[in-house]
């Protein structure tokens, strides 16, 4: 049984440029909105940051559903990581892992929480994913003249 759900989103106004993070995190009936943001990043590490940030909140023992619509973030935590770190953080064509210090950061968090991944799709109305990028836009402007 879930009982946190966390909707993260990333953005970047340029890649790099201005980037902001956001977080939606559902506990029962309590809406809890995080967010922040760098003036100079990229998408990839707002939308890491985002799980990271919203996964630092829960502070309890509780199984945790996170949705992202960062198949960057889902495939890379599901799928890829244990390879990089299998082989020194090196991609199968051999060249470094992108933010890798955030992949060790999030793969350390992970490791203390049961955690199920879902992906959505971005911009397609779903409610959670809408208000995360409400927040992640909002971590922008805190960086930028936008």
């Amino acid at each position: 049984m879930i009982d946190v759900t966390l909707f993260t989103d990333g953005a970047c106004k340029g890649n790099p440029g201005p980037g902001g993070w956001g977080v939606l995190m559902i506990l029962g009936d309590q809406e809890i909105e995080i967010f922040g943001g760098h003036p100079n990043t990229t998408n990839n590490r707002m939308e890491l940051l985002a799980v990271i940030n919203g996964l630092k909140e829960v502070k309890t023992n509780s199984d945790i559903c996170v949705f992202t619509d960062s198949k960057y973030v889902k495939n890379g935590i599901e799928n890829w990581i244990d390879k990089w770190i299998e082989n020194g953080w090196q991609t199968s064509s051999k060249k470094p892992v992108a933010n890798k210090d955030l992949w060790i950061e999030l793969n350390d968090l992970a490791k203390t929480k049961v955690i199920e991944w879902s992906w959505v799709k971005g911009h397609s109305g779903n409610w959670g994913n809408e208000r995360a990028d409400y927040l992640a836009n909002k971590g922008v402007k805190l960086n930028s003249d936008i």
